[in-house]
């Protein structure tokens, strides 16, 4: 497959060099995590139908990279968290809002396109501790369903799509969420102070919901930070960049530059997180770093400008027509020819090839603290 490209010379030098500083005493010796469940968290880089449920329509041609058809993700194929299960041996993650060829068993996402960490976002109504309070509704409603039906061999047939009760406290947690809380804020036109301002806030309610979800059985974390939000096209295009805010990738650096205090602070978070809960294991995810790698190396990894995007297209003064729109039936959103090539999908959403990239360079613990395999994620290491 053309998207199964692999690492350049380059490439592989860059994450040689970084695979080296990690300890070796980290992992070694310890057994693979066999997770049962994945539960996840978070917006539309993670969104696995959710928002296509109950929101709005992804169209065609969404999808139709690996699915030959719009799956509910916004990408041509599949995003992180599909590979993130595949490494571990899982199915893909159904869509909790999603109530058509459902199967929880190993698992459920309740990440929805549009999703902010603050309640008052502006984008949508599922905010992160809506998406708690969801899965506490799911634990409690499937776990009383499996106790009524599935103890009885009768009608254990109808248990097939039902998780184990005793697999929440096994399974692994992941969130990916803040980007749209950001966004709002550009879109807003707020002042970089007033955005800056609402980073703390935006993380004591991140802090809150871990809690939240420790309290119902949850031990183990897998969280990403925000991405390089600065070096999406639509960035690129909308806040017309000058040369003195412009780095040399072409991105725009007041908003990387607020993802990136934004990711000092939530490293910060999960460092408190660890100490007010021991018994549980956080890895934090620096998934910034890792695009920003392939941005940085985007001719040499194979793909064209990253400034460029596969499919719609943005005009001056905020013209443009999304990808999959149709008027009169007729599609002028339409899909490049080669969407392996591009890094962005849509100039919002990553592309298949970019998420397989980010996730080959981030689920091995290359990009992680502490560095360690997805698949070693439940080992809590000694300080």
């Amino acid at each position: 497959m053309e998207s199964m490209r692999l690492f350049s010379l380059s490439g592989l030098f860059v994450l040689t060099l970084v695979a080296l500083m990690i300890p070796a005493s980290i992992g070694r010796g310890w057994q693979r995590c066999r997770f049962p469940a994945i539960y996840n968290f978070g917006d539309s880089n993670s969104d696995t139908g959710a928002c296509n449920a109950a929101v709005a329509e992804i169209p065609s041609p969404y999808g139709q990279t690996f699915f030959k058809q719009p799956s509910g993700r916004a990408s041509d194929g599949r995003l992180i968290i599909d590979f993130l299960a595949e490494n571990l041996g899982l199915p893909y993650l159904s869509a909790y809002l999603d109530s058509i060829g459902t199967n929880f068993r190993h698992g459920a996402n309740f990440a929805t396109g549009g999703s902010c960490i603050q309640p008052a976002c502006g984008y949508g109504p599922f905010n992160l501790a809506t998406q708690v309070s969801q899965f506490i509704h799911f634990k409690a409603r499937t776990t009383a369903l499996y106790n009524q039906l599935c103890l009885n061999r009768k009608i254990a047939a109808h248990c097939i799509d039902l998780p184990r009760p005793d697999d929440f406290s096994k399974a692994i947690y992941t969130l990916d969420i803040g980007h749209n809380d950001l966004a709002y804020g550009y879109l807003q036109h707020r002042a970089k102070g007033r955005i800056r301002a609402s980073i703390p806030n935006m993380l004591t309610l991140f802090s809150q919901a871990v809690h939240v979800l420790y309290s119902e059985g949850a031990r183990i974390f897998w969280i990403h930070n925000m991405d390089p939000i600065g070096c999406l096209p639509f960035s690129v295009m909308m806040y017309q960049p000058k040369a003195h805010n412009v780095d040399r990738n072409g991105c725009v650096m007041p908003q990387n530059e607020m993802a990136k205090e934004f990711n000092r602070q939530l490293r910060d978070k999960v460092s408190q997180l660890r100490a007010q809960l021991p018994s549980a294991a956080f890895t934090y995810v620096d998934v910034y770093s890792a695009k920003y790698a392939l941005i940085s190396d985007a001719k040499q990894q194979g793909f064209v400008d990253p400034r460029t995007f596969c499919c719609g297209s943005y005009g001056h003064h905020g013209h443009h027509v999304d990808c999959g729109k149709k008027v009169n039936g007729t599609v002028y959103g339409s899909s490049c020819r080669y969407p392996s090539r591009h890094i962005s999908w849509d100039g919002i959403h990553f592309t298949e090839a970019t998420n397989l990239w980010v996730a080959n360079s981030t689920l091995n613990g290359f990009f992680s603290d502490p560095p360690v395999s997805i698949d070693k994620a439940c080992h809590r290491p000694q300080p």
